[in-house]
């Protein structure tokens, strides 16, 4: 579906979308949904012009009234400025799709590539990549993306703070990651039906890296999930060169200019930024944490006025209840809570 965006008077763009799930469906049947779900997300346009007999306008049109504030007009546009706008909207949705096909064809073959470079029976369906992320121990966490032939699954992606591992060992953090992501999915899907199993491992990082997920995975006894980890090349990187190493311990490198490492790269790269996000994220929050995040029922309003009154989270536990009390924006009720909670003993 090729859609042009026409306010007052005014072209601001045009997209292509690709409905999925049509099968059995006939064109204006899939434009129809197509409509009534891409205006849930915005406000309907007054008059919209299709290229084609819609046999639900009517209907479609009554939905949208609400929406858009007033009545709303689907039509075909027979002659003049409009009809050339479709034919124009028309041309651009062939060669969008033209496009798409392409893309697509060198996704597959970039698909079979990695199956023949990383000997699987067949193309990996789901791709899982991991890596972890702190500063000098701090805030460790891990993360996962998931990759399938679409595309990255951003709903998906995951990620956990470590709990066990030591926070400066980036072997034992990859164990702890890989026992609990795989713990998990051996505990809720054992028979392997969810489609939450991946078909391929990719690991960001060398030999340590691999023999910990080797380990990891051993315990639980898991032996049948490809993996395979992704390092910086002998000259560290700067020649865009990588090393893979495969779980038997051989290396493989692919040439600089192959689209399957540019595939391989960018999937590590994904989850690097994730990671990175994450990070930052959960190192924000610490950084913003207070003791009196511990109250229960004090939120970052009262929060905010306690700590302009008295200065510091320290004062407000040394504080009376009466000088709790006498705080701006600090009802009597709130100032039992606290003090309460510094004091159990009365």
């Amino acid at each position: 579906v090729q859609a042009f965006f026409i306010r007052g008077g005014q072209n601001w763009g045009h997209r292509a979308f690709f409905p999925s799930h049509t099968e059995g469906l006939s064109e204006a049947e899939v434009m129809t949904a197509f409509l009534a779900q891409f205006y849930e997300e915005v406000p309907p346009a007054r008059l919209i012009l299709v290229d084609r007999e819609l046999p639900e306008a009517e209907l479609l049109a009554e939905a949208l009234y609400e929406g858009a504030g007033g009545k709303v007009e689907v039509s075909v546009p027979q002659r003049g400025d409009r009809r050339r706008l479709m034919e124009q909207a028309q041309r651009n949705a062939v060669e969008s799709l033209d496009r798409r096909l392409a893309e697509s064809g060198t996704k597959a073959r970039t698909m079979r590539d990695l199956a023949e470079f990383l000997e699987l029976s067949e193309v990996p369906q789901r791709i899982e990549v991991y890596d972890n992320s702190h500063i000098q121990g701090t805030n460790a966490l891990g993360a996962m993306i998931v990759a399938g032939p679409e595309g990255f699954v951003k709903a998906q992606y995951r990620k956990w703070n470590i709990k066990t591992a030591q926070t400066n060992d980036d072997f034992g953090m990859m164990r702890e990651v890989m026992t609990r992501r795989f713990g998990k999915v051996q505990e809720d899907d054992p028979d392997r039906e969810s489609g939450m199993w991946p078909d391929l491992v990719l690991i960001d990082g060398g030999k340590g890296q691999m023999s910990a997920v080797k380990e990891a995975l051993g315990e639980l006894g898991i032996e049948d999930v490809p993996l395979i980890a992704i390092a910086k090349g002998p000259h560290h990187g700067r020649d865009g060169r990588e090393v893979f190493h495969f779980p038997d311990g051989r290396e493989k490198m692919l040439p600089v200019n192959s689209p399957l490492l540019f595939h391989l790269q960018n999937m590590r790269d994904e989850v690097h930024r994730f990671a990175i996000g994450a990070h930052r994220a959960k190192r924000s929050r610490a950084i913003t944490a207070s003791p009196l995040d511990e109250i229960p029922g004090i939120g970052p309003a009262r929060k905010r006025a306690l700590l302009l009154h008295f200065g510091t989270a320290g004062k407000v536990r040394a504080a009376s209840l009466e000088d709790l009390q006498r705080a701006p924006g600090v009802s009597s009720a709130v100032a039992q809570t606290v003090y309460d909670f510094y004091h159990p003993n009365g």
